[in-house]
């Protein structure tokens, strides 16, 4: 009965895995057909499923006019926590798709540690003299930077450059010339 059962199983672990290439493969072909994921798929640290997943929670970005509804339909707007003469914390408002949240939030992550210029944009943003976040508040602002960039490039269908990305940049002028610890 257990080499029976065992046989079973591995027969189903063989179904499931024909299945996961069988996706694999429609998803390669539907995203050949939209423009821009060539130019979001050169960016270092972005993979074929963090574009698929967030035009997949997007939909088309022709529909969209600025790259803020999307960060407002991502709930990653910033609200206050005010009441008459107390002023509190800003923190992000949370309401909108979890798992894009999430999406841009784990790829933030990564780009922090594999592209240079996210890097850097994460280093000044947590050593900066002036106000200086914290690592989570930077990667939140790292969410919105990567919004606005895969907003533009799925508009504009241009080649991203990490350098042009850091010199657009007013205050990273200055910071650019420090070398980076890595």
């Amino acid at each position: 009965m257990a080499k029976m059962e065992l046989r079973a199983l591995i027969q189903k672990y063989e179904l499931i895995q024909a299945k996961f290439e069988e996706l694999d493969q429609t998803l390669d072909t539907l995203l050949q057909d939209i423009p821009g994921v060539d130019q979001m798929l050169e960016i270092t640290g972005i993979g074929r499923d963090t574009v698929a997943g967030f035009l997949a929670e997007v939909g088309d970005l022709s529909e969209y006019y600025h790259p803020r509804q999307i960060t407002k339909l991502a709930g990653l707007s910033l609200k206050e926590n005010t009441s008459g003469k107390h002023k509190g914390r800003t923190k992000i408002t949370k309401r909108g798709r979890k798992k894009l949240r999430a999406l841009l939030f784990r790829a933030s992550m990564i780009l922090v540690a594999k592209n240079k210029a996210f890097k850097a944009l994460h280093h000044y943003y947590t050593t900066r003299p002036d106000n200086p976040l914290k690592k989570m508040q930077s990667l939140i602002a790292l969410c919105n930077k990567l919004i606005r960039i895969l907003f533009s490039i799925g508009k504009k269908q241009f080649v991203f450059q990490e350098e042009k990305m850091l010199k657009d940049i007013p205050h990273m002028h200055a910071f650019i010339q420090e070398p980076i610890a890595a």
